[in-house]
């Protein structure tokens, strides 16, 4: 039986890019990339790193530190209990300086050949498999290769650099959004399965009773009366500023949990919890005045506790 894969593209994707790495201690992973990971192969898939590092052709890396990068990266994830089924890369590029690595190859993205080579060896299904990256070139590979893909969403200035080539299935903010992307994909096409199981099974008078999803899908999608034109700048713009509010509140959403904003949550609420204690001695009819002291005095020490968590944390970027 073959199996699943989700390819995933190295910067921007898993570590942080900070150009072209050629130190392991400059490998940091992102937020939410080792537990993406697991959750992805709790889902029954292997992970397989496919990255072009045309750092090698252009002399700015060896591929013996290429390894030694490679080999932190797999130690940073292990720490987190993820791990990589498998690690492609491409040293070559038609313009690099080092003249053995200085040639096209099936290799490089968009090229799909790495997506291939690991296809071939893990006996993956590209059809049921997933490619994930920041760049056209990632999607054009997975593309190419048969795959579902997902372009994770980078800055505005690093959009604008990208000329628009493969248009993926789907995209996300993050690593984090990416995965629950999958597990909602997933669970759609197992819902669809069954219900052309239980279909299979019903009488030809049952099916007529009970029309096709596309049936619906086809009667909601008729045309707007021709009259409702819009300018297309304003709506080119607003769109626009949609898109961007989207983004941003996805991202804050798939953002990374912070422990301690949770732990300063949890004291602001025994906080509160305190101070109706103070109020309901207060209108007791013996009212304590030590006791209403003590408990104040409590709630203020907590709520200090609970800004400097917050002063600790930082203000979120």
């Amino acid at each position: 039986m073959s199996e699943k894969a989700v390819f995933l593209d190295r910067d921007d994707t898993i570590i942080k890019d900070s150009g072209y790495i050629n130190d392991p201690e400059d490998v940091n992973l992102l937020p939410g990339a080792a537990r993406g990971l697991l959750q992805l192969r709790s889902m029954g898939y292997k992970l397989v790193l496919v990255s072009n590092q045309s750092g090698v052709a252009r002399g700015i890396v060896t591929e013996k530190a290429l390894g030694d990068i490679h080999e932190r990266l797999e130690e940073l994830l292990a720490k987190e209990g993820a791990y990589l089924d498998g690690i492609y890369y491409c040293p070559y590029h038609p313009e690099g300086s080092v003249a053995k690595y200085r040639r096209e190859s099936e290799l490089r993205k968009p090229n799909p050949g790495m997506l291939l080579r690991a296809a071939e060896q893990f006996d993956i299904e590209l059809g049921a498999s997933w490619a994930i990256g920041d760049s056209q070139r990632d999607i054009e590979a997975g593309l190419r290769a048969g795959c579902r893909t997902i372009l994770i969403e980078q800055s505005e200035d690093k959009r604008q650099l990208q000329i628009p080539e493969a248009k993926p299935h789907f995209r996300a903010v993050n690593i984090a959004e990416a995965v629950n992307i999958i597990k909602k994909h997933s669970r759609n096409m197992q819902k669809e399965r069954s219900g052309e199981e239980k279909a299979s099974h019903q009488s030809p008078a049952e099916q007529s009773e009970n029309p096709g999803v596309s049936e619906s899908v086809e009667s909601s999608s008729a045309p707007l009366p021709s009259g409702e034109d819009d300018d297309a700048g304003t709506s080119g713009l607003l769109k626009a500023i949609l898109q961007e509010l989207r983004r941003s509140r996805r991202a804050e959403m798939f953002g990374d949990f912070s422990i301690m904003r949770f732990m300063a949550g949890i004291v602001q609420v025994v906080v509160l919890f305190c101070l109706l204690i103070a109020l309901w001695l207060v209108m007791s009819p013996r009212p304590r005045g030590d006791a209403i002291l003590i408990t104040l005095l409590f709630a203020a020490v907590l709520q200090v506790m609970a800004l400097t968590f917050f002063m600790v944390e930082g203000p979120r970027r």
